[in-house]
């Protein structure tokens, strides 16, 4: 399990003085990004192929209040992986300084083709980047139909 730590910050907070929900998005998104960057995922590497992520989903639950004045570490698994590295899932949990669990996030994405605007499978040399990430147990295998589990569709305005 990887693991960041975070100051909250006063803009990290909303109007009832807790953390706020977008920092618990900043945050999980910060330690995806640094997770990969440590790894040699970076942005060099993304500009080569000329890829970057894109997010499908972020749920966030919330089991209790977090205050400014002490450090939060914000954890990240592998929770899943397509075979062609198309399409990812991520988990998070939030835990205060004393490590008690106070939210967790689900993440699902895939890689878009910055050019053509598409989502594409990864470069051999990029998919084999995960396959050194240690896989909790409840890994597995994504396919698209995970992508469409919850059966959202836009509607337009007009």
């Amino acid at each position: 399990m990887y693991l960041k730590e975070f100051e909250i910050r006063w803009n990290d907070l909303d109007a009832n003085r807790h953390l706020a929900n977008k920092a618990y998005i900043e945050y999980a998104a910060h330690t995806r990004m640094s997770f990969l960057v440590e790894h040699g995922f970076d942005q060099r590497l993304l500009s080569k192929y000329n890829i970057g992520p894109v997010v499908f989903y972020e749920h966030i639950y919330y089991f209790k209040e977090a205050f400014s004045g002490k450090p939060v570490r914000v954890s990240l698994d592998l929770k899943g992986l397509s075979e062609d590295g198309m399409f990812f899932e991520f988990g998070h949990n939030y835990y205060d300084h004393a490590g008690k669990n106070f939210a967790h996030c689900e993440m699902m994405g895939g890689w878009l083709d910055l050019k053509t605007r598409k989502l594409i499978s990864l470069p051999d040399e990029l998919v084999h980047f995960f396959d050194k990430i240690k896989r909790p147990s409840d890994f597995r295998i994504l396919t698209k139909a995970d992508t469409r589990k919850h059966i959202k569709s836009p509607v337009d305005l007009f």
